[in-house]
C-alpha cells in the first residue's frame, strides 16, 4: 500500500487566488472545482468559490485548498501549521523562495544554517507560513 500526504489549506474566499499564486511559483497543473461546479451552492454569493482545488507539479509539489463556507467557523489561528518545501538543489530552493517572497513577510531570510545549506521561513501574502530548505542527510550525534 502506498500513502501520500498533501497539505490542504483552508481559506475564506482567497483559495483561487492562492492556488493561482502557488501555480505561478511551482508550475504544474492547477485544478479548481467551485461550489457551483459541484452543484453544492448553499449561499449564492459563494457559488464561484473553491470547493476543491489543487496544484500538482511533476517535481512532487502538491497542495490542495478550498474556501470554507461562511456558514462554517474558520479561524486561521496564529501558527496553525507550516508548509515545508525541501529540495535537493540550493538553486531550485532559492528560485522558489524568490517567487514566494513576493508580498511576503520574511521571518528567517533564506541563508545557510547549522542544519542545512539553505533554510528560510516566510509568511506569504495569503497568511501561509512556508519553511524552505535544502535537504541533507541527518547525522545523529
Amino acid at each position: 500500500m502506498t500513502v501520500s500526504v498533501t497539505n490542504h489549506l483552508n481559506f475564506r474566499g482567497d483559495a483561487r487566488a492562492a492556488l493561482e499564486f502557488y501555480h505561478s511559483v511551482f508550475g504544474g497543473e492547477i485544478a479548481v472545482v467551485t461550489y457551483q461546479d459541484a452543484q453544492s451552492v448553499q449561499d449564492p454569493a459563494e457559488a464561484g468559490q473553491v470547493m476543491w482545488g489543487q496544484v500538482a507539479a511533476k517535481n512532487g509539489f502538491r497542495v490542495m485548498a478550498y474556501d470554507v463556507p461562511s456558514r462554517m467557523p474558520w479561524n486561521p489561528g496564529t501558527n496553525p501549521f507550516f508548509v515545508s518545501v525541501r529540495g535537493d538543489s540550493a538553486a531550485e530552493i532559492a528560485a522558489l523562495w524568490e517567487k514566494l517572497a513576493e508580498g511576503a513577510t520574511v521571518a528567517q531570510p533564506l541563508a545557510p544554517s547549522g542544519w542545512a545549506p539553505l533554510y528560510g521561513m516566510l509568511k506569504d501574502r495569503f497568511g501561509v507560513t512556508w519553511v524552505m530548505d535544502v535537504a541533507t542527510e541527518y547525522k545523529p550525534s
